[in-house]
């Protein structure tokens, strides 16, 4: 066996494992944010969806927005240097690890994602800083005392981590089981730790019927969930300031549009 060849065999088993016949989440977000790694599955589905609800494009990237302000204020204002990002999606513009490097050039960054497609990309989400670190876990959010086992290679649990799950929850179809993963995850993070989540939400009849056009297509389905249970993902966090808002609203720069997502960062006391 040559030097490269476990290399090979690695890449072309991630590649069976990609799925071009059904629309995928992960690819569907790209196409909407203007990346470029989708198939013409996605395309069509994303742009019946455009038919239905123009909105939901308006999601995808003031979603990103909100990330990039999130963790701004978290590397920058609150001091943290260590990020969990899970369901981390394909690789665009302003990554977790670009803007909180752009910040604080030491903050460690791990990736979590079990997507395959993510995973074949993968390589573009462990550029780093010298002073600082990324890595990338093929893990499972339904899993998340392995996520954590795993992260601490590269992240330190006795310091503060902010942990990430965006656009990811309206994955798991259980409320309650989606409450009890956020609330393990949190479980395993020291005090100081801070909680950032943006979801859909069944706020239009748009939003709504969106929903059901991209779960009617096969790939797996995503719930859009009320305002309120967003919120209860905080419960025993101290929100910071503005709390539950649309993501739009959460400390914009400029006024935010309407959209039907919601967001909020939270601190475990």
């Amino acid at each position: 066996m040559t030097e490269h060849e476990p290399e090979l065999a690695a890449a072309a088993e991630i590649r069976a494992r990609i799925d071009t016949d059904k629309p995928h989440s992960a690819r569907f977000w790209n196409y909407f944010v203007g990346g470029k790694d989708h198939y013409e599955v996605d395309r069509e589905i994303g742009d019946h969806i455009k038919e239905i609800f123009p909105g939901l494009v308006d999601v995808a990237r003031t979603s990103r927005h909100f990330l990039g302000r999130a963790v701004t204020h978290l590397a920058g204002e609150q001091g943290i240097r260590q990020f969990l990002d899970i369901g981390t999606g394909l690789p665009t513009a302003d990554n977790t690890h670009e803007v909180a490097q752009r910040v604080a050039p030491d903050a460690r960054i791990v990736y979590v994602d079990n997507d395959p497609l993510v995973l074949a990309h993968a390589r573009a989400l462990l550029t780093s800083t010298p002073e600082g670190e990324t890595a990338y876990l093929d893990a499972n959010l339904y899993e998340p005392e392995a996520v954590l086992k795993a992260a601490e290679h590269t992240l330190d649990f006795s310091k503060p981590v902010a942990l990430m799950i965006l656009n990811t929850l309206g994955h798991v179809a259980e409320y309650g089981q989606a409450r009890d993963l956020v609330s393990r995850l949190m479980a395993g993070l020291p005090s100081g730790s801070y909680l950032v989540i943006s979801d859909s939400t069944a706020t239009s009849e748009g939003m709504i019927a969106a929903s059901d056009a991209y779960n009617a297509s096969g790939a797996v389905p995503y719930y859009v969930r009320a305002v309120d249970e967003i919120a209860g993902f905080f419960d025993g966090l101290e929100l910071v300031e503005p709390g539950v808002v649309q993501v739009t609203q959460w400390r914009p720069e400029a006024a935010g549009s309407v959209v039907d997502a919601y967001g909020a960062v939270g601190r475990k006391p």
